[in-house]
């Protein structure tokens, strides 16, 4: 938000705002003084909520969607759209039917078409409160059970009119756009294309960072590291010579860009492609997601500035003829295949029974590894790297743009352009990072591990996993009945109805009715904070905060997977595939989307049982689960190679109890649960370089006692301590901190004069080489079991990795096989000197393989 409040600024629109009032209580007031003061007002939105405040000179101006037209609705179309007398009824109706996008709860089983109904005949929800007698049945039940509810639900819905606050009209008149104020934040956000719509060019900076060796200069917030002094200060010298940057494009550049559309042309193509050490490629498809799309395209390219694009039609039976022509090149293993987002097009490729063979190289991650803070998005990396903007594929469709206008529908010149330009501009991006790979010292880290991951994730993302949807139905009916349960004992407990989803009521009830802390947190517009870091330390306040949570994760579940997964489903394969991502997260972890299985709960029991849901492919099938035990505290005593805790490691003690008899000096007999809770979290907190402050947050304990167990803790574990000091002061010296694999986190904020960025940094040096030794750890695994699977020819199959676990549906036959691959290939992925330990098990789900 603040970026758009500068963005606005820029463009010198007026934002008006007061705290503690909505935006629609502001426009409500504004409205309203405007037609006192002879004004006609449009309020643009498609909000319902501002039916009720129409009249002869202020109307709504509701955007157009979905290729449609803009509407602008008065008295008469509001009153048409509710079927309504008065437009002072929307209030009533959204008081019955309530609103979930402004969190209005309604009464509960009362839609639009009863609302409206019942408004018809009563006139309005007092009326209708007077007079339940003449309803019947299940109806009068339910408006008898809920009239406070309809009554709080009428005041929510009713927009305020009296916000004081009071507008000159002169303030708001039109000005031209601060373009100065613009183009650096332009630069900063890297809105390239409204920058060149304004006709602004970005602004190009030099950062200097001392004393670090390594020169980090920026160019469009892009970092490039070099330790040649020289180089740096000709670029310097260049930028300050010229401090507005141009791209130039393809109508500037000389090039040749081929339509391969007979099987003539395509047979001469094959011949020059089966020369090649390597050959880049790209595809054209009618959808983004792999496991459903069509190929409409190929492209590839063997040269700079030239590429070829080969159509490929709508009819089955022609397009497979075509694609299969070029079968014997991709899985040709003596020439290396080359793309942006590699994994896409190989998934697109597999459902034409075409699997790419031999050495591969993905620009992407290529550049993930060199550069992991920066995008990655190829138009970036083509201006940043190649002073070239490529054409978007909107500016040559027309404003619809990719998402909205089928491929199929652009035409084969327009087309044909487009895709050769992404294979030659990817060529060359190649040809750019080849040499950065070894500058960066990530070339061993990108061939080993992260290029053959590619071809292990493409086979798990095509397996997909099966779902049982009766268990997922039966869990929202029970989710839906804890949901209304916890809500009446919320209320209960405030005394008073009010919306549990509204962050600002559930403030003032916490805050204002129950005051159960004296100094609330606000945000910065005024309003109570009600985030889940600022309730749960106040859990033990009052035990309503506890139910709130409870609330919030359980309409979570209910609305983030219950419901949405069974539409996830993939009609080609009746499975859910989940995409795996390893550009996002800058540590290495992967991460996964559509839908995102890192993120379900696991801790309660209603969020453990969405396992349940995930089940083998048949009966001759079981999942079975194996995850790392405590690997990260593992490795921090690998790093460290602290005595006393690779001695509790190889002991096999339980390194949670083991940490609080040294810290509190008791047996391990005499450590409490309250002892082994404190020093779980001091283990996990050290990761994060935890303050005595944090841990004491966390475990509601003072300051001074946290002080004491960190004291004490590091007397115990000193080498780790050392470990921790030196990883900072290596991230000074060097600019980045390397995990055991050599993956490297720039941290250019290390050196900043700002103790609190310095400190977030810090905390990075520490805990990066951490995780990211974890995340390499598993990814080495994963293509060693994946190649033993292979070479063994098991029908067992990897289907998901969430943190530190896999998950293979796996063939009843093969479990002791299995076993025994996964176990040896988790444990020996990284050479240790501390013993790895794996938890294996399991079921006829996930939930009990786990």
């Amino acid at each position: 938000i603040p970026w758009v409040i500068k963005l606005c600024e820029g463009y010198n629109i007026p934002v008006i705002s007061l705290d503690g009032y909505e935006a629609d209580d502001i426009i409500g007031t504004l409205a309203k003084q405007a037609e006192q003061q002879g004004f006609d007002t449009y309020m643009m939105t498609p909000d319902k909520d501002f039916g009720q405040l129409v009249d002869e000179h202020t109307f709504i101006y509701k955007p157009a969607r979905g290729g449609g037209n803009a509407e602008v609705m008065g008295i008469n179309e509001v009153c048409a759209r509710w079927e309504i007398k008065n437009v002072a009824q929307v209030k009533d109706i959204l008081g019955l039917m309530g609103d979930s996008v402004d969190n209005i709860p309604g009464i509960p089983g009362v839609g639009e078409k009863t609302a409206i109904l019942l408004i018809k005949q009563f006139g309005s929800i007092e009326e209708l409160l007077k007079n339940t007698d003449q309803l019947k049945g299940k109806l009068k039940e339910k408006v008898e059970l809920n009239q406070d509810l309809a009554i709080q639900s009428k005041r929510l819905a009713t927009i305020l009119l009296d916000v004081p606050l009071t507008i000159n009209p002169e303030e708001l008149k039109i000005k031209e756009p601060n373009k100065e104020s613009l183009r650096e934040l332009f630069t900063e956000l890297e809105f390239r294309r409204l920058a060149e719509q304004m006709n602004i060019s970005f602004v190009a900076k030099v950062e200097v960072s001392t004393p670090r060796p390594a020169n980090i200069i920026s160019r469009q917030t892009s970092l490039f590291a070099s330790n040649d002094d020289d180089v740096v200060q000709t670029i310097a010298e260049t930028i300050s010579d010229s401090p507005q940057k141009t791209f130039s494009t393809i109508k500037e550049t000389s090039h040749t860009y081929q339509v391969v559309d007979t099987f003539e042309k395509i047979e001469k193509l094959l011949a020059l492609l089966e020369k090649q050490k390597y050959f880049c490629f790209d595809t054209e498809t009618t959808s983004i997601d792999a496991n459903n799309a069509e190929l409409v395209g190929l492209s590839f390219s063997v040269k700079e500035h030239e590429a070829f694009y080969i159509p490929v039609p709508a009819d089955k039976t022609e397009a497979k003829k075509i694609v299969e022509a070029f079968k014997p090149v991709f899985e040709n293993a003596g020439i290396e295949k080359i793309a942006q987002n590699l994994k896409y097009d190989m998934s697109v490729l597999r459902w034409y029974d075409i699997e790419i063979s031999g050495k591969v190289f993905d620009t992407m991650i290529a550049h993930f590894l060199i550069q992991p803070e920066m995008r990655h998005n190829m138009n970036v990396m083509a201006e940043t790297y190649l002073n070239y903007s490529p054409v978007p594929i909107e500016e040559l469709i027309g404003k619809k743009g990719k998402d909205q206008l089928s491929m199929r529908d652009v035409p084969l010149s327009t087309l044909s352009e487009y895709a050769a330009e992404d294979a030659d501009i990817t060529l060359q991006l190649r040809n750019v990072f080849d040499k950065m790979l070894d500058k960066g010292a990530v070339r061993k880290l990108f061939e080993e591990v992260e290029m053959p991951l590619v071809n292990v994730l493409t086979s798990m993302e095509t397996e997909g996993i099966t779902i049982d949807h009766s268990v997922l139905s039966e869990l929202s009916g029970i989710l839906a009945t804890d949901i209304q349960v916890v809500e009446k004992e919320i209320q209960t407990m405030a005394g008073k109805v009010f919306n549990v989803s509204s962050p600002k009521q559930v403030g003032e009830v916490l805050f204002e009715n129950l005051k159960i802390t004296e100094k609330p947190v606000k945000t910065k517009t005024g309003q109570y904070s009600t985030g889940e870091d600022v309730l749960s330390k106040l859990e033990n306040k009052h035990p309503i905060v506890r139910r709130i949570l409870d609330y919030r994760e359980l309409v979570k579940l209910k609305n983030t997977y219950v419901d949405v997964l069974p539409s996830m489903i993939n009609p080609r394969t009746g499975r859910i595939h989940t995409s795996f991502n390893q550009v996002v997260a800058v540590t290495g972890r992967l991460s996964s989307d559509n839908p995102n299985l890192q993120n379900i709960p696991i801790r309660t029991e209603r969020g453990r049982e969405i396992r349940k849901a995930f089940i083998p492919r048949s009966e001759d099938y079981t999942l079975l689960s194996a995850d790392y035990s405590q690997i990260e505290l593992r490795i921090i005593a690998e790093l460290s190679g602290d005595p006393a805790m690779l001695e509790a490691f190889k002991s096999g003690e339980d390194i949670h109890a083991a940490t609080a008899s040294k810290v509190y000096g008791v047996t391990l007999e005499n450590v409490t649960s309250d002892m082994r809770r404190n020093a779980k979290m001091v283990n996990f907190g050290i990761i994060y370089g935890i303050s005595p402050f944090g841990l004491a947050d966390r475990l509601n304990i003072s300051r001074t006692e946290a002080k004491g167990i960190i004291e004490n803790y590091f007397r115990q574990y000193s080498y780790v301590k050392d470990y921790m000091d030196q990883s900072i002061q290596n991230a000074r010296e060097k600019g980045y901190v390397e995990t055991i694999m050599g993956r490297r986190r720039y941290l250019r904020d290390i050196n900043s004069a700002n103790a609190t960025v310095r400190g977030f940094a810090e905390r990075n040096a520490i805990n990066a080489p951490i995780q990211g030794s974890a995340a390499d750890m598993i990814k080495v695994a994963m293509i060693n079991i994946h190649n033993d699977i292979k070479s063994s020819a098991l029908r067992s199959r990897m289907l998901l990795q969430v943190h530190d676990e896999l998950v293979f549906d796996t063939h009843l036959d093969e479990i002791d096989t299995l076993k025994k691959i996964v176990s040896h290939r988790m444990k020996t992925a990284l050479s240790l000197k501390v013993p790895v330990e794996i938890g294996m098990g399991t079921g006829k789900n996930w939930l009990e393989a786990h």
